[in-house]
């Protein structure tokens, strides 16, 4: 990787692209996996249609796995070229508490570098512990490259990440996956009922904290990172309307390129009872 961060990005590109179709040939578990959410999400797609968007889904994340190369390792100039923030990001500038609800697109990573190496901020993200120590030791090196990070391992509390969101960090929350029935409900997804965390939801109320949405989308030059306009009226006395607002506000993000958001992930492994596996 530190190699292939000095490479041009249409290099990394297209390795990338080739990483990505020999993935999307072997990995047949995690391509099943795709279709089956695809099938799920977007019915009205005829099976080649879905196939075809399953495979550029494997391309993009083929390509973003590679530019973590140059997230991570590349010169911080680098960095700055290919990263555009686009949006409002003026009241980053106060010391008014925000939680970013950044959802599982390819490019998640890239949003975490460019406000991180761009925003005078604290920043705090909650993180799940590679498998790998040699691989957990570069991603977490990767993640704290730049600014005042702080990484919370998942299985840590609520109340000291709260604190830390109270005391001024941008908390860069990725609560969009199926992370078991604990601390989650039942809210459609593209019509289908998904086990969905409501700490968004949560960590708004506890930290006093305004929610804000940040995608992050690949780009031929890079990444495009919107920054969106902090959401009203949020968080409400009801955690469940609030996750249903989250994740319709996720289902129009995902329209406007849906292969780019991750599809690989069991998204509806959890299922209500009685109910039987999808997968």
């Amino acid at each position: 990787m530190r190699l292939l961060s000095r490479l041009p990005l249409p290099w990394v590109r297209a390795m990338g692209w080739l990483l990505g179709m020999v993935l999307y040939g072997v990995a047949v578990p995690r391509r099943r996996v795709a279709t089956t959410n695809l099938a799920l999400c977007f019915p009205a797609l005829a099976a080649p249609e879905r196939r075809a968007l399953a495979r550029r889904h494997f391309v993009l994340f083929g390509q973003a796995w590679l530019d973590r190369s140059w997230l991570w390792h590349g010169d911080p100039q680098v960095t700055q070229q290919r990263l555009r923030i686009t949006g409002d990001v003026q009241p980053f500038a106060t010391r008014q508490p925000f939680v970013i609800f950044a959802p599982h697109f390819v490019g998640l990573d890239a949003g975490w570098t460019a406000l991180t190496q761009t925003l005078p901020r604290k920043f705090a993200t909650i993180y799940m512990p590679q498998s790998n120590q040699q691989v957990d030791r570069w991603v977490l090196s990767g993640r704290l490259r730049f600014g005042d990070v702080v990484l919370f391992p998942r299985a840590h509390g609520v109340r000291k990440i709260a604190l830390d969101i109270s005391g001024g960090a941008l908390l860069y929350l990725l609560p969009d996956l199926d992370y078991g029935p604990a601390y989650s409900e039942f809210v459609d997804f593209f019509g289908v009922p998904a086990a969905t965390t409501t700490s968004l939801s949560r960590f708004c109320r506890v930290g006093r904290a305004r929610a804000v949405t940040v995608t992050s989308l690949m780009t031929a030059g890079g990444y495009d990172i919107h920054v969106g306009v902090p959401w009203d009226n949020f968080p409400t006395a009801d955690a469940k309307a609030d996750t249903r607002l989250m994740n319709a506000t996720l289902e129009e993000l995902i329209r406007t390129d849906p292969a780019q958001y991750l599809w690989t992930h069991r998204r509806f492994k959890t299922r209500p009872d009685g109910e039987p596996g999808l997968y």
